[in-house]
């Protein structure tokens, strides 16, 4: 488990901001519990705990600017 900054990676921000509506709308049309609050918890439990504890043991450089 890593605990504190994670490393950035502009490869992988750039794919999560121009995944499409298009895409999207297919999935959801297909799958009907596509996007649905919980889901991961009932699709893989291990994962949604990793997730879950990765999330508050790190960060990310953007964290660092963010103002509250």
């Amino acid at each position: 488990m890593k605990f504190g900054m994670r490393k950035p990676s502009l490869k992988r921000s750039f794919k999560a901001r121009t995944t499409g509506k298009l895409k999207r709308a297919i999935k959801r049309q297909t799958n009907p519990f596509y996007g649905e609050k919980g889901m991961g918890l009932i699709r893989d439990a291990k994962r949604t705990a990793y997730n879950r504890i990765y999330k508050k043991a790190t960060f990310s450089i953007r964290d660092l600017f963010k103002f509250k």
